[in-house]
C-alpha cells in the first residue's frame, strides 16, 4: 500500500455570547420553549428589516486580533441563497467577498512540536432554526429559537496533519474565546460546532486530494474519531482504484462511519451577492483601539506571568489555565489571602477529586474565592487541622457555605487545651500498655497508632504537632513545663 498524507481544514462556527440576536431584539438563551425567541426578522417575514448588533462585531474583531488576524475596516454582508426548512428566508446573511477578519494563525502544541495552523478567515453570519425529528410521530418539527442566533465562522488553511493536531487547534481556539467572554464554547449545546474538510494524498505529492465535508461535529473525541474514519475510507477508495468524490458526509459516531448526505457545494451554487437591506460596516481606528485595549490578559500569556509570580510547577499552571474561571478563582483567591502554593493545592487536589466524583467542568465551580480565602486563613491560624478543612471544604465546594460560621455552628474548631489534650492522651497510653512497649523497644511507629488514637477520641480537632509533642513528653516520662 501507498504511503498517504491526511490534509485537514476546519470549518468552525461558534455561537457569540450576546444576549440578543445578529439582526433582531429576541432573546439568545438556550433552552426556550420551541419558536418562543422569535420576531417577523428572524422568522423572515415579507417587509421586515435587520439592524447589525454592534456586540456581534466586536466579539468578531477580538476573537480576530487574538488570532492575529488583519481587521478588515471598510466590510459589507452577502447573501447566501439555499432552500432549506430551517432557513425560513430561504437565504443566510453572511460574509464572503470582504469578512471582517483574514490571515490569521494560530500556534498550537503537538507532540511533535510547535506548528502553525493559519486563519484565512474569520466571518460573522446568522444561524439557523433547528430540526427536530419526531420518530413517534414520524414528522419533522423546526425550532425558529436558533435562527438569527449571532455566529462567528472560523476558516482554518489546510495546515492540519492529524487528529492529534486538530484536536490542539481546537482547544487553542476554544481558550482563547471563552478568555475573551465571546461564547462559552459548549459542544454538548452547539455552541461551537466544526465542520472538518479532508482529503488524502500520495505523500509528496504537492496536489491536493479531492475533499469531503463532515458537518457539525458535536466532541472532540467524534472529531478524532470521524478524522480517522474518513481517512481510512478514502485511502481504501483510493487503493481499489476508485475516486473520492466531493462531497458532504454525517458521521455516525456510534456507527464509526460517515454517510453521504449531499454534493459539496462551492460558492457559486450559493449564488451570493451583496445584502442590500444593510449599509457597510465601516471600523475606525477609535473604535478598533478601544476593542484592543479591552483585550484579556489570554492563557499563554498567563502562563508566563504564573511561572515568574508564583512558585508553582508547570504542570499545576497548564490545569489552572486550562479554564478561565478557575484562572480567575486562583488569582482572585491569592488576593485575599496571599498564599498561591496554598490556594494551587486546594484547586489541584481537592476541587478536581470533587470535580471527577460529580463528572463537572471546571467552569462549573460555584464556591467564591472569599470563601476559599477565608478556609486557608481558618487552618493558618491553627483554627481547624487539615483533616478538618477537607471537611469542611466538601461543603463550601456542594454549597458555597461560609466556612467560618460553619466551623462555628458545628464546633469543629481545634481543641488548644492542652491540660485536655495532656489528659486524653495519658487515658489512651495507659489503655494501650502494648504499644508504650513496642514504642520503648525502639518500635517508633507505635507512637503514629497512639496519636491516631487520640485524634479519634478528640474527634480530629486536635492539632496534631501538639498532640505528638505532648504524647513525647507522656512516653518518655516528662512533665509540660
Amino acid at each position: 500500500m501507498k504511503d498517504y498524507e491526511t490534509v485537514i481544514g476546519l470549518e468552525v462556527h461558534v455561537e457569540l455570547a450576546t444576549k440578543t440576536k445578529i439582526f433582531c431584539a429576541c432573546s439568545t438563551a438556550f433552552g426556550g420553549a420551541p419558536n418562543s425567541h422569535t420576531c417577523p426578522v428572524c422568522t423572515g417575514m415579507p417587509g421586515s428589516l435587520p439592524v447589525l448588533n454592534r456586540q456581534v462585531v466586536e466579539y468578531a474583531a477580538a476573537v480576530g486580533l487574538a488570532t492575529n488576524c488583519d481587521i478588515t475596516r471598510y466590510g459589507k454582508f452577502d447573501r447566501k441563497n439555499y432552500f432549506y426548512p430551517d432557513n425560513p428566508q430561504n437565504y443566510q446573511i453572511s460574509q464572503l467577498y470582504l469578512p471582517i477578519c483574514r490571515n490569521g494563525h494560530v500556534d498550537i502544541e503537538t507532540a511533535a512540536g510547535s506548528k502553525s495552523v493559519g486563519i484565512h478567515e474569520i466571518h460573522m453570519e446568522e444561524d439557523a432554526g433547528k430540526l427536530v425529528h419526531d420518530e413517534w410521530e414520524d414528522c419533522t418539527l423546526v425550532d425558529y429559537n436558533r435562527s438569527g442566533v449571532p455566529l462567528i465562522e472560523i476558516v482554518s488553511e489546510p495546515d492540519m496533519r492529524s487528529a492529534d493536531e486538530v484536536i490542539a487547534y481546537l482547544e487553542k481556539l476554544r481558550l482563547i474565546i471563552q478568555y475573551l467572554g465571546a461564547s462559552d464554547c459548549k459542544l454538548q449545546e452547539g455552541s461551537m460546532r466544526a465542520d472538518v474538510n479532508l482529503s488524502v494524498r500520495e505523500t509528496g505529492s504537492p496536489v491536493l486530494g479531492t475533499r469531503t465535508e463532515m458537518k457539525n461535529i458535536n466532541s472532540f473525541k467524534a472529531i478524532a474519531h470521524a478524522i480517522d474514519g474518513e481517512r481510512k475510507r478514502q485511502i481504501e477508495l483510493l487503493e481499489d482504484g476508485k475516486q473520492v468524490v466531493q462531497e458532504t458526509r454525517r458521521w455516525d459516531d456510534n456507527k464509526e462511519y460517515s454517510y453521504a448526505m449531499r454534493s459539496k457545494e462551492d460558492a457559486q451554487d450559493y449564488r451570493y451577492f451583496p445584502e442590500p437591506d444593510l449599509v457597510p460596516l465601516v471600523i475606525s481606528d477609535d473604535w478598533l483601539e478601544e476593542i484592543r485595549g479591552r483585550q484579556p490578559e489570554l492563557r499563554d500569556a498567563k502562563k508566563l506571568r504564573y511561572r515568574r509570580e508564583y512558585d508553582i510547577p508547570d504542570y499545576d499552571i497548564d490545569i489552572l489555565t486550562s479554564s478561565k474561571h478557575m484562572a480567575d478563582l486562583f488569582e482572585e483567591t491569592i488576593a485575599l489571602c496571599g498564599k498561591p502554593k496554598e490556594v494551587s493545592n486546594w484547586l489541584m487536589v481537592e476541587t478536581m477529586r470533587l470535580l471527577k466524583e460529580n463528572a463537572m467542568e471546571p467552569d462549573q465551580i460555584r464556591f467564591s474565592a472569599e470563601h476559599l480565602a477565608a478556609l486557608i486563613g481558618l487552618i493558618a491560624d491553627n483554627k481547624i487541622n487539615r483533616t478538618t478543612a477537607k471537611e469542611v471544604f466538601e461543603k463550601i465546594f456542594a454549597g458555597d457555605v461560609d466556612p467560618v460560621q460553619y466551623v462555628e455552628e458545628h464546633h469543629l474548631g481545634m481543641v488548644s487545651n492542652d491540660s485536655l489534650l495532656r489528659e486524653t492522651i495519658e487515658r489512651i497510653v495507659s489503655e494501650n500498655p502494648q504499644s508504650v512497649s513496642d514504642y520503648r523497644s525502639g518500635k517508633k511507629k507505635a507512637a503514629g497508632f497512639l496519636v491516631g488514637q487520640t485524634m479519634k477520641a478528640m474527634k480530629g480537632q486536635a492539632d496534631p504537632a501538639r498532640v505528638n509533642a505532648i504524647l513525647g513528653e507522656v512516653l518518655s516520662g516528662l512533665k509540660l513545663g
